[in-house]
């Protein structure tokens, strides 16, 4: 049915071990090849080559990012895969330039995109609690949502020209972790993104 990149940017740490993020990859992986969907892995914590990382994203209908959060981001082993991969890409592979041209060098910042017609999903975890976010008495996130904070991995992905799916969040996965219902929370999440 379709092509699905899946990025597993965990990086492992003393206290984390990847074990939920591994979880949920094996878990999309396994779902979305019973339903029709070629699969790929990515792993962060295995050496990649760019230029065949760039291949899989020209190859991907979609991509899914799963990544647990890490002081309000993504580890620093996939900033250093964006840095190199899309760095690399910006050659006209996954864009031509940023939009703009010399004729309109102020206007179309971020339209340069040559995955258009593709998706990502953003796949999160973490140790905050869900209540946490879109609760303006809640101290930290002041009302703000998952999306909100990822604001600018979603203008990544939209600077390549690709159209955002739902983003799927797992919550106080280290102090109250709910695993079996994440699971099954997710597996209906992919299920909805993927008709």
């Amino acid at each position: 049915m379709s092509n699905v990149l899946i990025i597993n940017a965990h990086q492992k740490y003393p206290f984390s071990e990847g074990k939920l993020n591994q979880t949920l990859v094996d878990k999309a992986s396994k779902w979305l090849g019973e339903n029709g969907h070629q699969v790929r892995v990515v792993t962060m914590s295995d050496s990649f080559d760019v230029e065949q990382e760039i291949a899989n994203h020209q190859w991907a209908d979609t991509i899914i990012l799963q990544s647990p959060v890490n002081w309000m981001g993504v580890p620093w082993l996939f900033k250093k895969y964006m840095d190199e991969v899309y760095t690399a890409g910006m050659a006209g592979q996954l864009c031509a330039g940023d939009g703009r041209t010399s004729a309109e060098p102020i206007a179309n910042y971020g339209t340069g995109g040559t995955l258009t017609g593709k998706n990502y999903m953003l796949s999160l975890t973490f140790n905050a609690p869900a209540q946490a976010f879109e609760d303006p008495a809640e101290y930290l996130f002041e009302g703000k949502s998952v999306d909100d904070l990822f604001f600018p991995m979603h203008m990544n992905f939209r600077f390549f020209g690709m159209q955002a799916l739902t983003t799927f969040a797992s919550f106080d996965v280290m102090k109250n972790p709910q695993i079996e219902q994440d699971l099954a929370r997710f597996e209906a999440h992919l299920a909805a993104q993927f008709k």
